[in-house]
């Protein structure tokens, strides 16, 4: 499981490297903050429970730093007496917190805060430990029954968040599988061992965590969303295969015979269905974010593993299963399907199953398209473009805050913190320079961070090595080198390690307070704009640049990322599906008809979403292309079945008919399947999952239905046209052929020539 910058940004990338290796490796740090709040300050009692906690805090591995008022106060203390400690006088306890402690540590007479600052490189297993510790740590501090304690801040809020997420996911795929078995159970009926698919998809998700560690692919948050999909996509290939060989069994096939068929007919459809799919997928290949592209490669290996354990495993089974069955029927004499033995794929008629409710609604669907297109296609046409234009239109949630249960106590809690500070986000400046004491640099800084904080109302203060060597000087910058060295020497280490980093970079932090919940994540990326303006504007001295940075910075570029690419990779996956088929079959007509179905679709969802309100998240913005790989799926087994009934010597009509009955049934069942797994997401009290289940489930729902609706009507329509167009191209030559054989027949002497 990776979770880092990493798998957001590509390590190659400028923006990587000013966030990961230069802002977290040398300045990032990271606070859980305790707010203690309730009673009084200055309590003695209390700044004792405060000093242990510091002292059990600072000693863990990874902790960079502990502040508080007992801190400041002992600090104070020590430059005013020389005594290290808390005084136990109240009213001096009471002066040393109105002249030296911040606002910062405490906001007013009843709150107080303590911030245990962690390396920002440290993975989410360390953060998550030092949360543990700390949590125990405020335990054992003994603070004053009348105080409440809170442990927050960001760590705290993405550990809980993570944690409530996997447990969440492990949750919903178990209800995803329980609605699974019910819906095989039900649909499937009409065949031995309905509920063995699952067991095969769930068999080749197996086979996809092995290929995963053998190639080091890693487990994103993202990539949670993929086993929903491969399970669908799984759950379908090994329904074709189990549909196909109870199907050949039915008509009285042995057991080999059933087998041969099946790979023969079955086996190629699916192969192909599955070079489509994987075509869809490679689009999300294009995407500039890393853990969408390992979301690419997960779907890629997991939907190859899927078909390999359909095709040998599931087959096999199904084969010695049968075998099996007739030891047994032979063993106790009885030689023929009959009674409560008998498969529930033969019928009382010679050899074919008699046609249940499903069959006769999907043959009576199928010649209703059929018999009148252009109503059906004029009607999917406007619908289409409608939703096409109306997708426009459909919003991007990019408020995070959205993503999470608004009532999950870790955001309740950051959210109180935030009511107490105003906010602490930052935007980060990293200052190069040849001479970090250099006095026309700190000048500068200090310059610049005045006009930001006066001009700039989202900028609420600034922070720098500027601000410090000012308090330091009585809130002048010294006009020397030397003067700035020698107070560079009397400032503590951690203090100096978090503004400056070696003889050549500084940093300068400007507040912004909580921005992403005063202007979104648009305002926050226009003052970001205009804060590079700025720089541009009031520019460094020669020798020293300014590189903006910071987390929020990386987050609207991957939040970027991920939805200004939608629509293009939904269209290079439409072009990479119609190319795949096309160079498939060599024939315009079976490459164009399940694009053309497809592309309904994407116009159908764009439209029901706006219609309906929704919003894009990152989440569900690469859908169009996982459509496209499910949907195209569909399209792809119906054309081959259609296709074989041709060749049996059937016309265009007749042949979608009885492809739309036969191989109907199973699209309808594994669509089925796919569709209640993912309502099962519905149910998630994350935002991103919800939303994502909400608009699969329509999107398969589309699809199935564009598969019996749409996909009909143009495949016979523009079959029939091209049996036309060739039958006027044969008939002039076949016509000439035949007036030439009459012609010698005249002067035959050939009896058969004279009949002729």
């Amino acid at each position: 499981m990776e979770s880092g910058t990493d798998t957001f940004v590509e390590k190659t990338s400028q923006l990587y490297q000013d966030f990961d290796h230069l802002y977290m490796n040398i300045f990032g740090t990271e606070a859980i903050v305790i707010i203690i709040e309730d009673g009084q300050v200055n309590d003695p009692a209390l700044l004792q429970a405060m000093d242990r906690l510091d002292h059990m805090s600072s000693s863990l591995p990874g902790v960079v730093d502990v502040q508080s008022v007992a801190t400041v106060v002992k600090d104070a203390n020590f430059g005013l007496t020389g005594d290290a400690s808390l005084p136990e006088d109240k009213a001096e306890l009471q002066s040393l917190i109105d002249n030296h402690v911040p606002e910062q540590l405490m906001p007013d007479s009843t709150h107080t805060l303590v911030y245990v600052e962690i390396a920002g490189s440290l993975t989410d297993d360390q953060k998550q430990e030092i949360l543990r510790e700390v949590e125990t740590s405020v335990t054992f501090a003994e603070f004053p029954p009348d105080y409440n304690v809170i442990v927050t801040g960001e760590p705290a809020f993405m550990v809980s968040m993570n944690n409530a997420m996997m447990s969440s996911m492990g949750v919903l795929l178990g209800l995803s599988v329980v609605l699974m078995i019910v819906v095989l159970y039900l649909v499937f009926g009409h065949v031995r061992w309905r509920l063995m698919p699952l067991a095969i998809v769930l068999l080749g998700i197996i086979y996809t965590f092995g290929a995963m560690g053998y190639l080091g692919i890693p487990m994103t948050m993202v990539s949670m969303a993929a086993f929903p999909v491969l399970i669908g996509l799984g759950i379908d290939y090994a329904i074709q295969f189990h549909n196909r060989i109870e199907e050949e069994l039915g008509r009285g096939a042995t057991p080999a015979e059933a087998v041969v068929e099946t790979i023969k007919h079955t086996g190629p459809a699916v192969l192909i269905a599955l070079i489509i799919t994987a075509l869809g997928f490679f689009s999300l290949l294009t995407s500039s974010v890393p853990m969408i592209q390992d979301f690419a490669k997960l779907l890629l290996i997991g939907i190859a593993m899927c078909f390999l354990a359909s095709l040998f495993v599931g087959v096999t089974v199904i084969y010695g299963l049968d075998n099996m069955q007739s030891i047994r029927k032979k063993k106790f004499g009885h030689l023929s399907l009959s009674g409560k033995n008998k498969s529930k794929t033969s019928s009382p008629g010679p050899g074919e199953p008699k046609p249940d409710i499903l069959d006769r609604m999907l043959g009576l669907t199928t010649r209703f398209t059929i018999k009148h297109p252009f109503m059906i296609l004029s009607i999917a046409v406007l619908l289409c473009a409608g939703g096409l234009v109306a997708d426009t239109q459909v919003g991007i949630q990019t408020d995070t805050q959205t993503f999470v249960p608004q009532d999950l106590p870790a955001l309740i809690q950051l959210g109180h913190l935030s009511d107490i500070t105003g906010g602490e986000d930052q935007l980060n400046i990293i200052i190069k320079t040849d001479n970090v004491a250099d006095p026309d640099t700190l000048k500068w800084m200090d310059e610049f961070s005045s006009h930001e904080v006066d001009s700039r109302n989202n900028i609420i203060g600034a922070e720098s090595m500027a601000s410090v060597i000012k308090s330091m000087n009585g809130g002048i910058i010294p006009e020397s080198e030397s003067e700035i060295r020698s107070l560079y020497e009397q400032i503590p280490g951690q203090q100096k390690d978090r503004f400056m980093y070696g003889e050549n970079m500084l940093l300068l932090n400007l507040n912004v307070g909580d921005v992403m919940g005063s202007i979104g994540m648009e305002g926050f990326e226009v003052l970001t704009d205009i804060v590079r303006d700025d720089v541009l504007w009031m520019s460094p001295p020669p020798g020293m640049t300014a590189t903006i940075t910071g987390s929020n910075v990386v987050f609207i570029e991957v939040i970027g990322a991920l939805t200004s690419g939608r629509i293009f990779m939904t269209y290079l996956g439409l072009g990479l599906v119609f190319g795949g088929l096309f160079l498939i079959y060599r024939d315009l007509l079976k490459a164009l008809v399940p694009v053309i179905t497809m592309f309904m679709v994407i116009g159908w969802s764009g439209g029901l979403m706006y219609l309906l309100g929704m919003e894009y998240n990152p989440m569900t913005a690469t859908l169009g292309a996982l459509i496209l790989g499910v949907g195209s799926e569909y399209a792809v087994l119906m054309m081959e079945r259609y296709f074989e009934e041709k060749e049996k010597g059937a016309s265009p009509e007749e042949a979608m008919t009885e492809a739309g009955v036969k191989i109907g049934k199973a699209i309808v069942i594994s669509g089925l399947t796919t569709l209640f797994g993912f309502s099962a997401l519905i149910a998630s009290d994350f935002g991103m999952i919800s939303g994502f289940g909400m608009i699969t489930v329509i999107d398969v729902g589309l699809a199935l239905f564009a598969t019996f609706v749409i996909f009909p009507p143009v495949m016979v329509l523009l079959d029939n046209f091209r049996e036309k167009r060739n039958a006027k191209k044969i008939m002039p030559e076949a016509f000439e052929d035949n007036i030439e054989t009459i012609e010698i027949a005249k002067y035959s002497t050939d009896p058969e020539a004279d009949a002729f």
